[in-house]
């Protein structure tokens, strides 16, 4: 998504010009590249899949449009197995229309988990709760901070269902190098990413995700907090910022690299 301007081929050969090992992997270019073709893309250069994004969007009420997000949360399975990553992040959703109910809505996301995460184990893939920014719970994730992914996790065995760690998402929480403490003690850190924090933010505020070294946020020190939890897995960069996607896409990418090498251990 940092280089979204690039296409899966495009993005492949600039990953493996740049000596860039592994990327993960967005599931609308994914479907348009078709996903057997797609896998075959990654594979074939030699790169890793870390992480497929996304699944979620839990929390409806209606009976139908709750039986087609399990459906579409299936999918998003058999694509993130088929690509061969073990990863599915999911972003859970926001309020249905006229709720004003946050905790039912987050029980709404427990119960789909409890069918999610069985299908995803049957399939070798884990399940990883990304609690967003609270300015996003309204409208897309009612999963506010990880004290909140965790005690939905918990309720799975880790081997379903964990976290994502995204700095964007987190800095600003005090609580939070706490309770990457605490999911690291339960092998429940399923991916970790970074993004700066730059303001001030766009209208509509999604596409606001600063490059590396931009904004407010110190790549050390988080990183440190999820390798001191046990953490060893990739470290991604995912960006949302339409200043960048405007960009030269291999150039972009170039500078996301330099810019990893010189905030990250």
């Amino acid at each position: 998504m940092t280089v979204k301007q690039l296409s899966l081929p495009e993005l492949v050969d600039a990953c493996r010009d740049l000596g860039v090992p592994a990327v993960g992997l967005w599931r609308e270019p994914v479907q348009a590249y078709g996903v057997e073709a797609a896998a075959k893309l990654v594979r074939d250069a030699g790169l890793t899949v870390t992480t497929l994004c996304r699944g979620g969007f839990l929390t409806a009420i209606d009976l139908a449009e709750r039986a087609a997000a399990l459906a579409d949360n299936r999918r998003a399975v058999d694509e993130a197995a088929a690509l061969g990553t073990d990863t599915l992040v999911l972003v859970s959703g926001g309020l249905p229309a006229g709720s004003k109910d946050l905790r039912g809505a987050r029980e709404r996301i427990a119960d789909a988990l409890a069918e999610l995460g069985p299908y995803a184990e049957e399939h070798g893939v884990r399940l990883a709760i990304e609690p967003l920014h609270p300015m996003y719970a309204s409208d897309r994730c009612v999963v506010s901070t990880l004290a909140q992914a965790l005690d939905l996790a918990e309720r799975f065995p880790a081997r379903q269902v964990g976290v994502t760690v995204d700095t964007y998402h987190v800095w600003w929480d005090d609580t939070a190098p706490a309770q990457i403490a605490r999911a690291g003690a339960q092998d429940r850190i399923h991916a970790f990413q970074l993004a700066d924090w730059t303001t001030p933010l766009p209208e509509g505020v999604l596409n606001g995700r600063g490059q590396i070294g931009d904004g407010s946020v110190d790549m050390r020190e988080w990183q440190g907090y999820v390798e001191a939890a046990g953490y060893t897995g990739a470290i991604e960069v995912e960006l949302f910022n339409d200043v960048l996607w405007a960009r030269d896409g291999r150039e972009l990418l170039a500078e996301t690299a330099r810019r990893f090498v010189e905030h990250t251990a």
